[in-house]
């Protein structure tokens, strides 16, 4: 006989996952900065950004999207009219702000040494006594997946992975942040450093478009606004050329150039790059074996490579290859990010080198100094590994919004001090920086179409370092000086 079916109770619903909430800790510090005693709170956490909804026309609610890390630094007491805040953030695209948090600006700094004499392990941190924290709030931003920041469940990570979905996930951490602490009437600031001033010049439109949002000033550190002077692709010669002057200073820095002064060197390279190179780079075919000769020569001097190398490249020194082949002959190879760093191979008979001694130099420090930092100094908890530079959303950065035509927010950044004409602009550029080179960023400067009465309103610095200039302790010292002149000088106040 068969048995009877048995009437089963229905399953329990799974448990809603839990709405993503911000996890802020806040912290209090003091800081003996140059004579003056700062009193300060440090908030550190991730904040939900939201998304409005609309299914059917109709409107469906702000879902959450993301979880972004920040790091502020409010002085305490302050007054938030008068009170300047700078929001700062690296590049990559894929790198959290560790660079710029714990290299120049922050509180504190990582003790990392420099090009030949480098920190060792297990490193450490010390007092910023230079801090820009002694004029201005700071906000250290790290974009969607670098630092502890993700999407929350059911959210692609990808879609936040491009230039203009970038601009909208910054852009609004920086409207959330500016609304809740009641920052609107303070002087606002962005710092960014390498892609992250391809973000801030970005960003100056779009926070004035979206938000109605006007800044007081741009710090550019390491400066990419215009790809086309930094790519080197077939049928591009301007990277050739915008790069020599750097590839001058490191040559210099290494002893090619004897005993001549740096600026001597570079006023030769530069001379050179502004009419003859470029002039034999465009003749091709038609140039003379004895005009050819005269660049090959020209060339050689001013890099430090041999004339043989420069004729077998056909007058064009790629950046890496420049970098690979410069002190071959002392099996050494020199930093992109910084000239001044030497590393060495497995294989001298290779093209290109197989990693960056510049990164290599300073990654370690780094990320010992921020894992340490945010964990036990302002105690803020996750078991996410801190993504400090990560290679896979830099692969799949998304530049669709620039189909069939160069990467630039040249005009972006015009336009903004068109609209906003009381907008200033800081540059700093490191004359060993073989990845954003100071004369590319001079030239892209040059081509910014903006009236003459608003040249007034950019200002450049130069220091004898590379990309992180600040790894140099007297740029660092001279830096620090230079950005504190110019939030005072912007803020109006």
């Amino acid at each position: 006989m068969a048995a009877k079916d048995e009437q089963r109770a229905p399953e329990p619903d799974a448990a809603p996952t839990p709405e993503p909430t911000d996890d802020l800790v806040t912290t209090a510090h003091t800081l003996a900065a140059r004579r003056r005693k700062l009193a300060y709170t440090a908030t550190t956490g991730r904040l939900v950004l939201r998304k409005e909804v609309l299914t059917d026309g109709k409107f469906d609610g702000h879902l959450p999207q993301a979880e972004v890390f920040v790091t502020a630094y409010t002085l305490d007491g302050a007054d938030p009219a008068t009170r300047p805040v700078t929001f700062a953030f690296n590049g990559g695209p894929g790198s959290s702000s560790i660079w710029l948090h714990l290299g120049v600006l922050g509180p504190r700094r990582v003790v990392s040494g420099d090009a030949g004499g480098l920190a060792a392990p297990p490193y450490g941190l010390v007092d910023n006594q230079e801090t820009l924290l002694a004029h201005s709030d700071l906000v250290f931003i790290d974009p969607v997946s670098t630092g502890y920041s993700r999407t929350v469940k059911g959210e692609k990570p990808g879609d936040h992975h491009g230039f203009q979905a970038d601009l909208e996930s910054v852009g609004e951490v920086i409207r959330l942040w500016t609304t809740r602490n009641g920052r609107w009437v303070s002087p606002k600031f962005l710092a960014g450093e390498s892609y992250g001033t391809t973000r801030a010049g970005g960003l100056a439109q779009h926070l004035q478009q979206r938000h109605g949002m006007y800044l007081n000033g741009l710090i550019l550190i390491s400066s990419v606004l215009d790809y086309s002077t930094l790519l080197f692709s077939a049928g591009n010669d301007l990277p050739y050329v915008l790069f020599l002057p750097s590839y001058a200073a490191i040559a210099h820095y290494h002893g090619l150039h004897g005993d001549r002064p740096l600026a001597e060197v570079l006023a030769e390279a530069e001379e050179f790059a502004d009419r003859d190179y470029p002039w034999a780079l465009a003749q091709g075919a038609r140039l003379s074996t004895e005009d050819r000769a005269v660049a090959v020569a020209r060339l050689a001097a001013l890099t430090g490579l041999s004339e043989d190398y420069v004729d077998r490249v056909n007058l064009r020194v790629e950046h890496v290859r420049f970098c690979t082949e410069l002190l071959r002959h002392r099996k050494q190879t020199v930093g992109r990010l910084d000239g001044r760093f030497t590393g060495w191979e497995a294989d001298y008979g290779r093209e290109q080198f197989t990693e960056d001694p510049a990164s290599a130099a300073i990654m370690g420090a780094y990320t010992a100094g921020i894992n340490h930092y945010l964990h036990v100094e302002l105690a803020y908890t996750n078991d996410l590994p801190y993504e400090v530079l990560s290679i896979p959303v830099n692969r799949e950065w998304s530049f669709k919004e620039f189909e069939n035509a160069h990467v630039t927010v040249a005009d972006k950044l015009a336009a903004a001090m068109r609209a906003n004409p009381h907008l200033k602009v800081h540059v700093a550029s490191g004359y060993t920086d073989g990845a954003t080179p100071y004369f590319a960023t001079e030239y892209t400067l040059a081509q910014l179409d903006i009236p003459a009465e608003l040249r007034a309103n950019i200002e450049v610095s130069y220091y004898p370092a590379g990309h992180m200039m600040y790894v140099h302790e007297p740029s660092r010292v001279q830096q620090s000086k230079d950005l504190a002149a110019f939030v005072k000088r912007a803020s109006n106040r």
